[in-house]
């Protein structure tokens, strides 16, 4: 559950806090006297979680789309905002360029298989972070990639299905379908050279 609310925390909108041990499952509460509780890294799970959120860390800094557009509705879209039955969330980021990168989080511990919901890029949506894979603690199931198809749904004229493991945080990278007139247009520049 830690891995899902801490790729949530990272990929929403506002600026990050989290507090001195948290990025390694301290269980004790910080006290300042006393330094914090490092032999817990000599316990797999505490390290697979601190090699995620150094992962998690390196994928922020390296997308613009997660803090270039901070506040203001161009960085950010909900494209499901409001599923209670299932639990789910999902957001897209955007830079200023219109590189966009898609938060899908499951906040409980049912795997949802063959999940839908609608995007606003027509594409291929590459998983680039799972909070569930093998090397952070997970169990390494879900989808690993995703291609829209023209079903509208939440208010968008694409969709894409996904497997969503439980309590999740997936990270994809979307990758728009060429147009027609852009292959074109790349087609003329390659014949003119």
């Amino acid at each position: 559950g830690i891995r899902s609310f801490l790729g949530y925390l990272m990929t929403h909108p506002g600026k990050k806090l989290t507090f001195m041990g948290q990025e390694f499952g301290q269980f004790i509460e910080w006290k300042y006297d006393s330094e914090l509780d490092w032999l817990l890294l000599g316990y797999e799970k505490h390290r697979q979680l601190k090699e995620y959120v150094k992962k998690l860390n390196h994928i922020y800094l390296k997308n613009p789309a997660f803090w270039e557009i901070d506040y203001s509705w161009e960085g950010f879209k909900w494209l499901v905002s409001d599923d209670n039955q299932n639990s789910v969330i999902a957001f897209a980021r955007r830079d200023k360029k219109g590189n966009e990168l898609v938060a899908v989080c499951n906040l409980t511990p049912v795997m949802r298989e063959k999940y839908s919901f609608g995007v606003e890029k027509e594409g291929v949506y590459e998983v680039i972070l799972s909070s569930d894979a093998a090397e952070f603690g997970g169990e390494g199931k879900g989808s690993k990639r995703a291609t829209s198809k023209k079903v509208p749904m939440h208010g968008f004229e694409n969709s894409i299905t996904v497997d969503l493991p439980g309590l999740s945080c997936l990270l994809f990278r979307v990758k728009p379908k060429k147009t027609k007139a852009k292959t074109e247009k790349n087609d003329t520049k390659k014949t003119n050279k």
